[in-house]
């Protein structure tokens, strides 16, 4: 009696931390809204989520190239995700490596899934940056049409 007592306490404890799932963590970059963050798939491994969280610290902390290595690691383990991708381009946008970040995002929107709309979108966004900071004020100005088409679908 005692012992299924026991039993159904460990039970009801546990459950919950059984059944809860944690979100993979977004890449934060300084001064991106919250509604804009990409987060990885639920499928990602769980050392790829590990070393984005270790990329997220690195960037809140202004460790821009720590966080770089990570995101490669983490590319190198999953070449096949496109969230990683778009974090990379995002992570050279923001250190000004502008043609690399136009690279990456073109990767990212190759591998995403045609539904991801807004993926895409954001990474056509950072091509408008990119190409924006470059002079290209006609690229920029393309390549925000194009994000917006998947914005507002």
């Amino acid at each position: 009696m005692h012992a299924s007592r026991y039993l159904l306490l460990a039970l009801c404890c546990l459950l919950p931390v059984a059944c809860t799932t944690t979100r993979p963590p977004a890449l934060e970059l300084p001064g991106e809204p919250a509604d804009k963050l990409i987060y990885p798939a639920p499928q990602t491994s769980p050392a790829v989520v590990d070393l984005l969280n270790q990329a997220r610290d690195a960037t809140r902390q202004g460790e821009l190239q720590r966080a770089e290595v990570l995101l490669e690691r983490s590319v190198r383990i999953e070449p096949r995700n496109p969230t990683l991708w778009n974090y990379l381009a995002k992570l050279r946008l923001h250190q000004g490596r502008l043609q690399e970040a136009v690279g990456l995002a073109a990767k990212s929107n190759a591998l995403a899934a045609a539904s991801d709309d807004k993926l895409k979108a954001d990474n056509w966004r950072i091509i408008a940056h990119a190409r924006y900071q470059s002079g290209d004020v006609n690229g920029a100005k393309e390549a925000q049409r194009k994000a917006d088409t998947y914005i507002n679908k």
